[in-house]
């Protein structure tokens, strides 16, 4: 007699091979394919190319390299010693310091250099990231930390104010100072179809020089300087900092910006108007949203976040006080942190966090290995370049691209309905 458990349909069932496998190469492929992991790989390459240069800078490793044959124990020896000596540097200076043999607060300091060094990378990066998802490349966040600079600035060394209100209107200073010159690009493009990219690149310069002008001015100069420099801001305006730490009251209003950002673009109706003329601007038009509304809106806030960048320039720096460079390179440098952050509060907090750490690093590796600075500059683009070309990453590393397979197949599908209808 046969029992159910000797029944065929039993045994077949018994016998299937299980689909955990597949499912578990399905995840892992899922994995590979996502923003996450190409911003992950798009650093590993950077740094990977990086130290390719460390190595041509490298005089060791040039000397070594005259008698390869040799004594190739010596070449691959300095290689190690150029690579390894030079990202160590650039972790102690970013991280942690694990050559301090003082106090653990010094063990600390190159991380809390690495938080303050990211705050104006987080503010003007939460700006930009609304322009990309709402269809708008944003070029203008170093005109708008600029204008931002300028009122956060004169309110600070000009008017005399208790602690507390002091330095609330400086933020608002800032606030409005971006939002302002985020608010032209914004209308014009609305109004009357201006390119963006074109605009906001043309305010920077305009926001540059406007600033120099200034300086030159006696409300703005120092007194008795020839330096084109403001007075320096009131102690009532200036960030408290932390435990006597670089972190400071900045990166608690960064971190806050990145939730509030988060609730504006998922929880929010103007967030989610921002979205959908992002995604498609015909569906939204036609579903009663104005787009012309959402662009100035957009340009309005990505240009309030840029000027906050501003404050932790003048209200945490020791100039703390107005000069031509008092934007640096934040606004530009904003860009890779909203890219490589794909535009998301978490991701660019993280790319903030990364990049303020190559800043913070990028000295200590110049001074104690010799490594020009410029490999930080590199690192930088060449993460740019494949942030913005995900097949390339995929093409490197030789994962499957579901959207090449979907196209090949597509075209595999067409030509074998062409040949079906010839035939």
């Amino acid at each position: 007699m046969t029992t159910a458990a000797e029944t065929p349909a039993v045994r077949a069932a018994a016998n299937k091979p299980s689909d955990q496998p597949s499912r578990f190469r399905g995840a892992l492929a899922k994995a590979f394919n996502g923003s996450v992991a190409t911003s992950v790989l798009a650093v590993v390459v950077a740094l990977v190319v990086g130290a390719i240069l460390i190595l041509a800078a490298d005089r060791d490793v040039q000397r070594s390299a005259a008698y390869l044959f040799a004594r190739p124990g010596d070449f691959f020896g300095a290689v190690w010693d150029a690579v390894a000596g030079a990202y160590s540097a650039l972790f102690q200076g970013a991280v942690f310091n694990i050559s301090s043999s003082y106090t653990v607060g010094q063990f600390f300091n190159p991380l809390w250099d690495t938080i303050a060094m990211s705050v104006p990378l987080i503010f003007a990066g939460l700006g930009l990231g609304i322009g990309f998802r709402a269809g708008l490349f944003n070029i203008g966040a170093q005109g708008q930390i600029v204008f931002g600079a300028i009122l956060c600035g004169y309110i600070g060394f000009s008017w005399h104010l208790p602690v507390g209100l002091h330095l609330l209107l400086c933020l608002l200073g800032a606030v409005v100072g971006g939002a302002v010159w985020g608010f032209i690009p914004g209308f014009l493009k609305a109004k009357t179809g201006a390119n963006e990219v074109i605009v906001t690149i043309m305010l920077n310069s305009v926001a540059g020089f406007f600033l120099g002008w200034l300086l030159t001015l006696a409300a703005f100069r120092k007194p008795g300087s020839n330096n084109p420099v403001s007075p320096a801001v009131d102690a009532t305006a200036r960030f408290p900092s932390f435990f006597g730490t670089a972190v400071n009251l900045g990166f608690v209003l960064a971190a806050a910006a990145a939730v509030g950002v988060w609730w504006l673009m998922e929880r929010s109706t103007l967030g989610f108007r921002i979205r959908a003329v992002g995604a498609n601007q015909d569906a939204a038009r036609t579903a009663g949203m104005s787009v012309a509304a959402s662009t100035v809106w957009v340009m309005v806030i990505a240009g309030a976040l840029a000027g906050l960048a501003a404050t932790s320039q003048l209200l945490a720096s020791p100039e703390q006080q107005l000069n031509a460079d008092i934007a640096g390179t934040f606004g530009f440098d904003a860009i890779t942190v909203a890219l490589l952050g794909r535009s998301r509060p978490l991701g660019t907090v993280l790319a903030g966090l990364l990049f303020g750490g190559l800043r913070a690093g990028g000295y200590l590796m110049q001074a104690s290995t010799g490594t020009p600075i410029d490999v930080i500059l590199v690192l930088q683009s060449v993460i740019v370049l494949l942030i913005a070309a995900p097949p390339l990453v995929k093409a490197i590393f030789r994962l499957p691209d579901p959207e090449r397979r979907r196209q090949k197949e597509s075209k595999r599908a067409k030509s074998g309905l062409a040949a079906e209808v010839a035939a």
